[in-house]
């Protein structure tokens, strides 16, 4: 029957060795989706992990870059090196304050999208619900802002299309 469909007969080759690395049953992941720039624009990149990943967690990882086997994807980031450390804050249900050591002006929009996006996503799964208040050195207020489903931070007292 297999020789009509052009499939030939043949042994049992060598292909390695078996799988590795799967849980164990009844073992949970949770996935942080970090928001990386692709040739096609923003893209979340999951990282899957065995316990549940804040914002905070979420960030530090992002700040290390794409990983690299997403480098072969051609993702990306476009937040610059910095001095000091992003702080990001699960504050209530549903915000997160993030503490940025520059001003959001020296930053590009993508830059701001991803880090916003990166931790909003880490606190709630669908972005879109999350308020995101950005404070940064030497402003005493904050810009609050929210992100499209696309991954894209705009300003939360905008009506977004």
């Amino acid at each position: 029957m297999l020789a009509g469909c052009g499939i030939s007969p043949t042994a049992p080759t060598t292909a390695g060795a078996p799988a590795g690395g799967a849980l164990q049953p009844g073992t949970r992941t949770h996935d942080a989706r970090l928001l990386f720039v692709s040739p096609t624009g923003l893209r979340y990149a999951p990282r899957t992990f065995t316990s549940s990943i804040g914002p905070q967690k979420a960030i530090d990882l992002f700040l290390k870059g794409p990983s690299e086997a997403e480098q072969k994807r051609g993702l990306l980031t476009l937040v610059p090196a910095m001095k000091d450390r992003v702080i990001a804050k699960a504050i209530r249900p549903q915000t997160v304050d993030l503490y940025l050591p520059t001003t959001v002006d020296r930053l590009e929009h993508g830059a701001v999208s991803q880090l916003v996006c990166t931790a909003a996503k880490a606190l709630d799964q669908d972005q879109t619900k999350v308020l995101v208040r950005v404070r940064e050195r030497h402003f005493a207020g904050t810009w609050d802002v929210r992100c499209d489903p696309a991954g894209n931070a705009y300003p939360a007292a905008a009506k977004h299309p």
